[in-house]
């Protein structure tokens, strides 16, 4: 069992972690100026969601196998940047409403799906669970696998929290200036920099 102490640590590791801005925050931050606050909320979800597929993996064993296969992290990788320069090309070339049109707002079980894909498509994402979890695991505490399943969901829920903030901030921001079209434009030229922002970020992001 784990102890309260061991708990206690990885929750303020976790939290100080996850209140500072990263990929995640950006991604759910440029979907709630784009879209308002429900888009941004069902991106964080769709972020979160993702988690569980990491940390499965991570108690699976499967994130230690990505880290050390080139070929199953290449593979990983390149479809996590295929997926963001996407993103980035669609909001640069207004496939779904040109700049001079009111928003038209992307269903939010799209929305949500995307969030689950950009954050699965990570291997960044998958390292860092590799990496971070075990530390805090006690092999005389009992299963290993369960202690990251508890470890990943209180990482989840705390980053869930950190998710909402950002995305009601950029949801709010998002529905004061989406009413000029000139905003709108501007909102979706950095939503889509934003997006490759990221594709740039995940191309270079190595195994160490």
């Amino acid at each position: 069992m784990i102890s309260v102490s061991t708990l206690v640590l990885f929750a303020s590791a976790s939290l100080a972690l996850v209140i500072i801005p990263g990929p995640n925050h950006l991604y759910i931050a440029a979907r709630g100026l784009a879209q308002g606050r429900a888009a941004g909320l069902a991106s964080a979800l769709g972020v979160e969601a993702g988690t569980l597929v990491h940390i499965a993996a991570a108690a699976a064993g499967l994130s230690y196998l990505i880290s050390e296969s080139a070929t199953l992290f290449a593979i990983v990788k390149w479809a996590g940047v295929a997926y963001l320069v996407y993103l980035g090309v669609r909001a640069f070339t207004g496939k779904e409403q040109s700049a001079a049109d009111a928003p038209r707002p992307q269903p939010l079980g799209r929305v949500f799906l995307e969030g689950v894909l950009v954050n699965v498509l990570n291997p960044k994402v998958a390292l860092f669970f590799l990496a971070f979890l075990p530390q805090f695991v006690d092999t005389g505490a009992g299963s290993p696998a369960l202690q990251i399943v508890v470890f990943g969901g209180t990482l989840l829920l705390l980053g869930l929290l950190s998710d909402v903030v950002y995305a009601l901030t950029a949801g709010t921001l998002g529905a004061r200036v989406n009413g000029s079209r000139a905003a709108r434009k501007g909102l979706r030229y950095v939503s889509g920099a934003v997006y490759l922002g990221l594709g740039v970020a995940t191309a270079f992001a190595g195994r160490k």
